[in-house]
């Protein structure tokens, strides 16, 4: 696998550089954002960890730079911990957030789980259906018919922020089960905020307002108390009735005995 450095700390650079190509993988570096996109266009990396305080381009404008063109997993390691920085980054794009100082246990740890997050995506590609919405996780991609699901017309494509789509993929791939609080807020912020649901209520909030006919009275993303949410899918439609027994033939009377 390929991964691109991105930080102007020549010490980190030369760290994960050794580290990481110990453990097998082929190490790009940049010391500013704007090197980071060219390496990124010329390369094309499999995986970015990017600082978000770099020198000529910030990271947050790197990471969006990228997200035109390109879905590969992006690590941000910064020495930025304030919770509207993560939040930032996130939304710009980003896949996961590790604060430095860290432990090179941790940084090989969550690689592993964006590794294992992407082949996931590339080997599946369900479209799920509810309402009238569709999913395509391969294409990342969520239509909404027009003119709603009793009558519905052309579809049109509806925006979502990376955060959100986040939130609705792990809901997609779980369809009917309970996805706890828990899990959303690890799986997408990481461990700093498994105790603050206040982001998951804005962005369950927001998905409502794009995804269901009546958001203060949602059908498909359900909360469930105390616990997490669900989505919830259409019941299949009623077999159809089974077709009526064809008449019984008349049987012949038997032919007298000779």
């Amino acid at each position: 696998m390929r991964i691109l450095i991105a930080d102007d700390d020549p010490q980190i650079l030369r760290a994960l550089s050794i580290t990481l190509t110990a453990k097998g993988y082929e190490v790009l570096t940049a010391r500013d954002g704007a090197e980071a996109v060219s390496v990124a266009a010329d390369h094309h990396p499999e995986l970015f960890l990017l600082d978000l305080g770099m020198p000529k381009m910030d990271g947050v404008t790197v990471i969006e730079g990228l997200r035109g063109w390109t879905e590969a997993p992006i690590l941000v390691v910064s020495g930025r911990t304030g919770a509207s920085d993560k939040v930032e980054a996130l939304d710009a794009g980003a896949d996961d957030y590790v604060t430095k100082p860290f432990s090179i246990e941790e940084l090989l740890a969550r690689i592993r789980a964006l590794t294992r997050r992407g082949n996931q995506r590339a080997e599946e590609s369900p479209v799920v259906r509810f309402g009238e919405v569709t999913v395509d996780l391969a294409a990342r991609s969520v239509t909404r018919a027009r003119g709603g699901a009793s009558a519905p017309g052309e579809p049109h494509a509806v925006r979502l922020t990376p955060t959100e789509w986040q939130v609705l993929e792990l809901l997609v791939r779980n369809p009917g089960r309970l996805v706890t609080r828990h899990t959303l807020l690890t799986s997408i912020w990481g461990t700093d905020h498994v105790t603050d649901t206040g982001y998951l209520r804005l962005y369950m909030s927001q998905l409502r307002k794009k995804l269901e006919v009546d958001p203060a009275a949602p059908r498909h993303l359900l909360t469930e108390a105390g616990m997490g949410y669900r989505l919830a899918l259409d019941p299949p439609p009623p077999a159809p009735p089974a077709p009526p027994a064809p008449p019984a033939l008349p049987v012949p009377p038997a032919p007298p005995l000779s």
